[in-house]
């Protein structure tokens, strides 16, 4: 069982961070976002420290891979890749609407857990996740919040609930909950086992959203039909 592992998330407004040697956790959360580009590494360097590892030690590098903040999971993988390169060392991704189930497992005990976590342009990433049922992969969905579907007897947890509210389905409970470095820590030993690590050359973030924006083009078009809508309409 692998006994010294660093992970980190920046795939949301917090910055997640932990290094676990042995039975001892070492653990940063606080402001990410914009920040998390500038503060990763040396905030790393600090926990390996505090932990009493140097890079290499470690036996592999766990990494929110997504979905999220497109930056974010650019940011996070472009890390651990380089941190992986460096050190030589096997690196593990792993879905942030995971760790958000497996955060709201822990807190709550609960485990039955449809993750929901704000995509932002009036929708949301989610998945289901039963704790009872051994499961090799669950596909994230991109989902307007009202087409979410909760089982009868299942939790919801994420930060979709300030956003959306009562635009979400009813559940037995709502969690606010974030994917956590020490979730990712919790979940590692046996996705490890089950040979879900790959070489920092195979590491990529996983979007689920392929598009955040519209091109030049696509706005100039929209604004020319609005154009043309509103002349047609002001035509006697």
């Amino acid at each position: 069982m692998p006994e010294r592992l660093l992970a980190f998330d920046t795939s949301t407004e917090v910055l997640s961070i932990a290094v676990r040697h042995g039975d001892r956790l070492f653990e940063h959360n606080g402001e990410g976002g914009a920040r998390a580009s500038a503060t990763l590494i040396p905030l790393i360097g600090q926990l390996l420290r505090d932990a009493g590892l140097a890079l290499g030690d470690l036996d592999a590098i766990v990494f929110g891979r997504g979905p999220g903040s497109f930056t974010g999971l650019r940011t996070a993988c472009s890390v651990a890749q380089g941190l992986g390169f460096g050190a030589g060392l096997r690196l593990l991704p792993i879905d942030t609407l995971q760790a958000v189930a497996e955060e709201a497992r822990a807190r709550f005990g609960t485990r039955q857990v449809v993750a929901a976590l704000d995509a932002r342009m009036d929708q949301i990433y989610a998945a289901a996740y039963d704790f009872d049922v051994p499961q090799r992969s669950v596909e994230p969905e991109l989902l307007a919040p009202e087409a979410l579907a909760v089982p009868e007897g299942w939790a919801l947890a994420g930060n979709a609930f300030g956003a959306y509210g009562e635009r979400l389905p009813a559940a037995v409970a709502r969690h606010e909950v974030l994917p956590t470095a020490a979730a990712m820590l919790r979940l590692a030993p046996a996705l490890l086992a089950a040979g879900f690590d790959v070489a920092p050359a195979d590491a990529w973030p996983l979007y689920v959203r392929d598009k955040v924006a519209q091109t030049t083009d696509e706005r100039a078009a929209l604004k020319a039909a609005s154009t043309a809508s509103a002349d047609h309409e002001r035509r006697p």
